[in-house]
């Protein structure tokens, strides 16, 4: 543990005794002498209802940043503890992208109030957002930018810069438009600042590289981020302008959906929230459907063994070898699966290519299957025969090409029924391998042992 990890448990326990205590003062000492980051860290920590009271304690002028560094559903609890006002003047304070993030943890009739009572002008761009699909960039967008007309001089695009610069979610890059608010390049501020005053912006600007509002929001971002841009415009269909998408916000949304994709590859649902702020009995309910459907699955591993109940009793030296065929049968088909995986997020495969990953899958898992069979049948034949040795390394040779093709290509086929590729991963895998290794194995014992 770190000396500002030891500190920041330090100051949580203070915190929370404090709060226990009732002593207001002390915890206003002690959550005010910390920086917006840390306090974050801090109040996720706590439990529901000392989160709030805490929140409350905050200076003023560091509320508003604190709150936007929060998890959206830590987000919701925090604004269930505070005053009708208090939330009321917090919501009205975020900007439209972050409150759609909040408003989509919250209960309809809380969010509804909540919108209900913004301003005429807020409560527009909020709804402009909430229009578009969940799961949109159109969502993640923020409508408050700053753009220019192509036939702007360069001095005027910088006058409107200055005007807006304190409304809008970022000012480096700056959509151009034609005079139908179609999106016909864009320039980055530094570019405006060093350029000939008297010049037309058409004269400086860049083609554009934009996303459609209705895209996926994993794949803008990601897009986002390949290209390194700290923002992009959004477009409708005919290519209007109707929102920038910045490099904090794909970040935002790239850390969400990893995180998703790692606990469903670990068979349970992500927490959506800090591990130490998440309630026990909501850690329990995100594993125990993934332990049930597993369990379910494992049957057919009992079903196998129970098929070759009669092979076992022949040769029982075979029962030994069962774990360690299972177990590098799920490996290797893990190994394979969440390389794929992760190489459809980062869209250097797609679902079309399951022919190709197929026969990679194949080359890797028999030269990892070559080596481990030569290995496996060498030690097992000075120690219990040759015959058997020749049973183990067979079978994994056959075990470790059949899993890593098989994991290599369920996450592609997932894909093309547009079912998440996470979900096809490790657990289920696991299960699917195990069963056909067993299968592969007897079959291959009765074969060179002739029983």
């Amino acid at each position: 543990m770190t000396r500002a990890e030891r500190d920041l448990n330090e100051i949580t326990e203070t915190l929370s005794s404090a709060l226990v205590d009732n002593n207001v003062k002390a915890a206003a000492r002690t959550i005010a002498s910390i920086s917006t980051a840390d306090a974050a860290t801090v109040l996720e920590r706590l439990g529901t209802k000392q989160r709030a009271v805490a929140y409350r304690l905050l200076p003023k002028d560091d509320a508003l940043d604190v709150f936007e560094s929060l998890d959206p559903v830590v987000q919701s609890e925090i604004v269930g503890g505070l005053r009708n006002e208090e939330v009321s003047r917090l919501f009205a304070e975020l900007d439209p992208d972050d409150r759609v993030w909040l408003v989509d943890e919250l209960p309809a009739k809380v969010a509804g109030r909540l919108l209900s009572g913004l301003p005429a002008s807020e409560r527009r761009l909020t709804a402009s957002i909430l229009g578009y699909p969940k799961d949109s960039i159109g969502r993640r967008m923020s409508p408050e930018y700053v753009s220019a007309h192509a036939d702007f001089t360069v001095d005027e695009a910088l006058v409107k810069v200055r005007r807006l610069a304190g409304q809008a979610e970022t000012v480096y890059t700056i959509p151009v438009v034609d005079s139908s608010r179609k999106v016909v390049g864009v320039v980055e501020l530094k570019d405006l600042l060093i350029a000939d005053g008297a010049a037309e912006v058409s004269t400086v600007m860049v083609e554009p590289e934009m996303v459609a509002a209705t895209d996926g929001d994993e794949d803008a971002a990601r897009r986002l981020s390949d290209l390194g841009f700290l923002a992009m415009p959004v477009v409708d269909s005919e290519a209007r302008l109707v929102g920038i998408f910045t490099i904090d916000d794909a970040a935002r949304i790239l850390e969400y959906e990893e995180s998703q994709d790692r606990a469903r590859q670990g068979g349970t649902e992500d927490l959506r929230r800090p591990y130490l702020s998440t309630p026990v009995f909501s850690i329990a309910r995100s594993r125990v459907i993934w332990l049930l459907v597993l369990a379910v699955g494992a049957s057919l591993t009992v079903q196998v063994l129970s098929a070759f109940e009669a092979t076992l009793a022949q040769v029982t030296v075979l029962s030994l070898f069962v774990p360690l065929l299972i177990g590098t049968g799920g490996n290797t088909g893990n190994q394979a699966a969440t390389t794929v995986t992760r190489a459809l997020a980062l869209g250097d495969v797609h679902s079309g290519d399951v022919a190709r990953v197929a026969g990679r899958e194949v080359r890797v898992g028999f030269l990892l299957g070559l080596l481990l069979g030569v290995l496996g049948s060498v030690i097992t034949g000075l120690i219990f025969g040759w015959d058997i040795g020749l049973v183990i390394g067979l079978t994994l040779l056959a075990v470790c090409t059949v899993s890593a093709t098989i994991g290599g290509c369920m996450p592609l086929l997932a894909k093309a029924i547009r079912a998440d590729p996470a979900v096809f991963s490790n657990p289920f895998i696991s299960t699917f391998t195990d069963a056909s290794g067993l299968v592969i194995y007897f079959f291959i014992a009765k074969a060179v042992l002739g029983i």
